[in-house]
């Protein structure tokens, strides 16, 4: 059992303990890849572009492109992602492209660290999931988890990798999980899009844009609070509701068993039999790398192509003002000040979640407030998140990831209005 101890130790410390380094307090993961940016950032570019063109490549390689539509649309979006990373790397093209909040935005701030993020993170993965440490937490939250959000008590180190490291981290071990069958295509798909939230390290960014460092600990803790409240009902209604619980094709179906008796015994008894059956340790890291690069592959193409449309529609097209209508009635019953300038910034985390904030800047305290939670707890936005749950296995489409995204938006206003007014 030293391996459940050691290597589930490392893998934890790596993702969830922050340590401050150079006056930067972040996780170990963060530190990791910010120190290899720094070292290697003439040669970063073109390893990112590298990636791209795997993924480009790929569906057409392997004959993803033929299985459906989606993955025809998907396929030819990649290739056009491809083409705007060269433009990027080689420095030629539309001025327009350019532009400090287009391109480069995307190609610095996404496309560079979730191309390191992902591989490096499926590295300490297989620490941190393949030991017994996942089984073992999660006959301890059983309790909790399966009446609050219908999910099985392994889910909740999902829950937590993506709140404190990352929503590709915790898209990728949802996705282990399910292809291994410990969780049915209902559960993966209530942890794909309730729990897959962007890491606090991108709440940092956020709450900085807009003037909120001063209260960050309150900010924190009532998004944790609004985002978890918000997937407790959301899996309560269609889509989420009407899901079924099948297992993935091909996997022996492991559900979690209802545990009676002594839990700190049952859980102890699960982490030895999976420690018993786990891989060695180079063969475990060598399989979530290679998960890990292709989940880059599918992830980093797509952001450039899907990112720069959504970008590029709220910059030159009256598309989002349409788009916030649906949230209008709810900013303006809301009493919210500038009712149709939050209904506007909602709508914009569709296409990615950075631009709600750049959206409320100039406005009062608690519009900037409102937003930076619903930036957070809406969780379904097309630049990354989306493309990242096409690339696995969960099957759940795009216009019910739609419904899904605008159920959370509503929810999240009329959850987090009340309580800005109260404690702000």
């Amino acid at each position: 059992m030293w391996k459940f101890f050691v290597y589930s130790f490392i893998g934890a410390f790596i993702f969830f303990v922050p340590i401050t380094i150079e006056e930067k307090s972040s996780i170990m993961l963060d530190h990791i890849v910010s120190f290899i940016q720094l070292h290697t950032s003439s040669i970063l570019p073109y390893y990112a572009l590298l990636i791209i063109a795997a993924g480009a490549i790929y569906p057409f390689i392997s004959g993803v492109w033929k299985r459906s539509i989606v993955n025809l649309i998907f396929s030819l979006f990649k290739v056009l992602g491809l083409f705007v990373g060269i433009m990027l790397v080689f420095n030629f093209g539309p001025a327009w492209l350019f532009d400090p909040s287009m391109g480069p935005f995307l190609f610095d701030k996404l496309v560079v660290p979730v191309g390191l993020l992902v591989p490096i993170g499926a590295v300490f993965l297989a620490l941190l999931v393949g030991y017994g440490l996942l089984e073992f937490i999660g006959v301890l939250t059983q309790t909790i988890m399966r009446p609050i959000w219908k999910t099985p008590g392994r889910s909740a180190i999902d829950a937590v990798a993506s709140f404190v490291g990352s929503y590709s981290i915790g898209l990728l071990i949802t996705n282990r999980i399910y292809k291994e069958g410990k969780y049915s295509a209902k559960e993966a798909a209530i942890i794909a899009t309730g729990f897959s939230t962007v890491s606090a390290t991108f709440m940092v960014i956020v709450a900085k844009t807009l003037g909120l460092m001063e209260m960050w600990n309150m900010y924190f803790w009532l998004t944790l609070i609004v985002t978890f409240a918000v997937t407790a009902i959301t899996v309560r209604i269609w889509p989420l509701s009407k899901m079924k619980d099948e297992y993935y094709k091909g996997s022996t179906p492991q559900p979690e068993i209802k545990i009676s008796g002594n839990l700190f015994t049952a859980a102890w008894d699960e982490a030895k039999e999976t420690v018993a059956s786990s891989p060695r340790l180079l063969d475990n890291i060598w399989m979530n790398m290679k998960d890990g690069l292709q989940m880059a592959m599918a992830i980093l193409p797509s952001i450039l192509s899907i990112g720069l449309l959504g970008l590029v529609l709220a910059e030159y097209t009256p598309v989002f003002d349409w788009i916030g209508y649906i949230f209008y009635p709810f900013t303006a019953l809301l009493q919210l000040p500038e009712p149709m300038l939050v209904a506007k910034a909602s709508a914009l985390s569709i296409a990615e979640m950075f631009l709600p904030a750049l959206l409320v800047t100039e406005s009062v305290l608690i519009v900037k407030f409102v937003i930076a939670v619903v930036s957070v707890s809406a969780i379904i936005f097309f630049s990354a998140l989306v493309p990242c749950i096409v690339s696995t296995e969960i099957p759940i489409s795009i216009p019910k990831l739609i419904i899904i995204w605008i159920e959370r938006v509503i929810l999240t206003l009329i959850i987090v209005t009340p309580l800005a007014f109260i404690l702000l």
